[in-house]
């Protein structure tokens, strides 16, 4: 398997982490996190939470965020949102599928939305689905930071043809 965190410690692994979305998102932007929030345990929920500067987090539960998806002393109300699934219309026909897992098949495939999720930790040159499906995880991005999806995704992804993993995907009969 291939590493795509290469850190001495887990504590200098979150120092990157929290300095590099420091360091690309603002204080009134909205960092979208695709779950696994909690992975460290409660006690490191609102630790990270308060090292950040952007305050506005929209959380897609991931596997690891159960304390979170059951509100464990309330923790919910860090974030802006708590969703297990989000669907995320950013212009005229064009819809972000956002989900912690990859998923084959989803909501307005064949209508070109693009699949955007975590949970794999893809390296770079892993991290494209066929067709719009990518891991955007920052364990894929070349400078190990949070991807800004109007500048770098989007226009990315929308280049990409519409097309489904699955062989006779019934959802792209009409293409």
């Amino acid at each position: 398997m291939d590493r795509v965190r290469d850190f001495d410690t887990l504590e200098k692994m979150n120092d990157t982490i929290v300095n590099n979305i420091n360091n690309v998102v603002g204080q009134n932007d909205l960092l979208i996190h695709l779950g696994d929030w909690s992975f460290g345990g409660f006690e490191n929920i609102r630790k990270f939470w308060d090292r950040l500067i952007c305050k506005n987090v929209c959380l897609v539960l991931g596997n690891h965020d159960h304390h979170i998806k059951h509100d464990k002393e309330g923790i919910r109300s860090l974030f802006y949102s708590v969703n297990n699934y989000e669907e995320l219309p950013i212009s005229k026909g064009s819809t972000l599928i956002l989900f912690h897992y990859p998923i084959l098949s989803w909501s307005g495939l064949g209508k070109g939305y693009i699949h955007l999720h975590g949970h794999a930790h893809l390296s770079n040159d892993k991290k494209f689905g066929l067709g719009r499906r990518m891991d955007i995880g920052i364990d894929g991005h070349p400078e190990f930071r949070p991807y800004h999806l109007m500048t770098e995704v989007v226009p990315l992804m929308k280049k990409r043809e519409v097309k489904s993993d699955l062989a006779h995907d019934h959802h792209m009969d009409g293409l």
